[in-house]
């Protein structure tokens, strides 16, 4: 017990030089070199080791951009220029890790957390900031668990899980004629909890489950699974989970002899599942719980900073970790505060024009009118197939895409037809 009060004292001692004012503090920190200057820290956690590093360093990266732009503006709060800085921690995409590091960044007096970036690793973590008070909004938890705890603290950026597996389910039915779905899912809570809202979606779309399988987070080979649903002959395999297994997994479902369409959701919707499943890649189809990055009102301008400054493309998450620190800062601007106990309720209050879209929060702190944008990979790269639900915007996107998508169908028709003429 003596050893831990140590260790809170010096991590609260070393953030506290670092990093200035942290959580409740409303004038510059004893030894600051600017007396007209509030410096506040916001944690970051996400999995910045491990299979799915990748995602959990383009979530730290867009939550350093938005650091770096809000800096620039030099807001104030009393009269006094605010300074923010991130504190970055590895959550290694572990329940148990998050909860060691989300009380690490209560002891240490942060002000408010972006993340966790899974659903397991959040929802663990979001008690330990519930009990201490610290609002947390994350960029990439979908599972509904997360906002359905009754914490005056939580709040997400993108739409939840109900809202995918119910696109998906019905996609895969309607939109690619599925009378046979198999399901595999990676038994975490974002992925299991997605696939059972594919799963019902799916059934009440009218397809029959041939298959309900279950892999880990993990797992690099999926042959006896995969082997076992083949007998079943799904046309269509749907896995809930990440990157980092969906890739291998499809590659592995042609080495088999499976041609049923593969479907994932969020967590598989990247450029490394193209990377890691190879040509296997090709006609699969995924999900993002969000408008895609070209479509964004301010992604074309973000994908391309995001470039220029970290010299690798958007994965999925950076532009809402990007929004999530904005709803954070706006909140204490508004509320003239750093204190999480005085700028919470201002969170609810947020009416952002963000990267991804319009940002208001429902009693829940979900996001209002989230949309769920469908995907499927052609020649090497993820293209936009349905747009479901979301603001104006979105609804205004898809009906765009729709003429866009008729019009090369009609296209690739007459040049079919031409074709075959003598």
């Amino acid at each position: 017990m003596q050893t831990r009060f140590i260790a809170a004292a010096l991590a609260i001692a070393g953030v506290s030089a670092l990093h200035g004012c942290g959580q409740g503090q409303e004038g510059a920190p004893a030894g600051a070199a600017d007396a007209d200057e509030i410096r506040v820290v916001i944690g970051h956690v996400a999995p910045l080791t491990g299979n799915i590093a990748h995602l959990g360093k383009d979530n730290e990266n867009g939550a350093r951009l938005a650091v770096e732009d809000l800096n620039a503006q030099k807001l104030k709060i009393g009269g006094k220029t605010l300074k923010i800085e991130l504190l970055g921690e590895d959550d290694q995409a572990d329940p148990r890790t998050a909860t060691v590091v989300a009380q690490k960044l209560v002891d240490a007096g942060v002000a408010g957390v972006v993340g966790h970036l899974n659903s397991g690793t959040t929802i663990p973590a979001s008690q330990i900031y519930a009990t201490a008070g610290i609002p947390q909004v994350s960029p990439s938890a979908t599972n509904p668990t997360y906002t359905l705890q009754g914490f005056a603290t939580t709040f997400r950026v993108m739409a939840n899980d109900i809202q995918q597996g119910s696109v998906l389910g019905a996609y895969a039915v309607r939109g690619l004629g599925a009378k046979k779905v198999a399901i595999i899912d990676d038994r975490t809570a974002y992925g299991q909890g997605l696939a059972d809202q594919v799963e019902k979606a799916a059934r009440e779309a009218g397809a029959e489950i041939v298959a309900r399988e279950f892999t880990n987070n993990n797992a690099t080979d999926f042959r006896a699974i995969l082997t076992s649903i083949k007998g079943r002959a799904p046309d269509v395999v749907f896995y809930g989970g990440m990157d980092a297994q969906a890739g291998p997994m499809v590659k592995q479902m042609r080495q088999l002899g499976i041609d049923a369409k593969f479907m994932s959701g969020d967590g598989g919707c990247s450029p490394e599942f193209i990377k890691l499943a190879g040509e296997a890649a090709e006609g699969a189809y995924c999900s993002q719980t969000g408008l895609p990055l070209e479509k964004m009102p301010k992604g074309p301008e973000f994908a391309k900073r995001y470039q220029e400054k970290f010299n690798a493309p958007v994965q999925i998450y950076s532009p809402y970790s990007y929004d999530a620190v904005h709803v954070l800062v706006g909140a204490m601007v508004r509320a003239g505060s750093t204190d999480p106990a005085k700028y919470l309720p201002e969170i609810r209050n947020t009416s952002l024009d963000g990267v991804s879209g319009r940002i208001e929060f429902d009693e829940k702190g979900d996001l209002r009118q989230g949309a769920v944008t469908v995907y499927q990979v052609v020649n090497g790269k993820h293209e936009v197939r349905e747009i479901v639900g979301g603001s104006p915007i979105a609804k205004a996107a898809a009906a765009v895409q729709a003429g866009v998508d008729a019009a090369k169908q009609a296209g690739d028709s007459a040049a079919k037809a031409l074709s075959t003429q003598p």
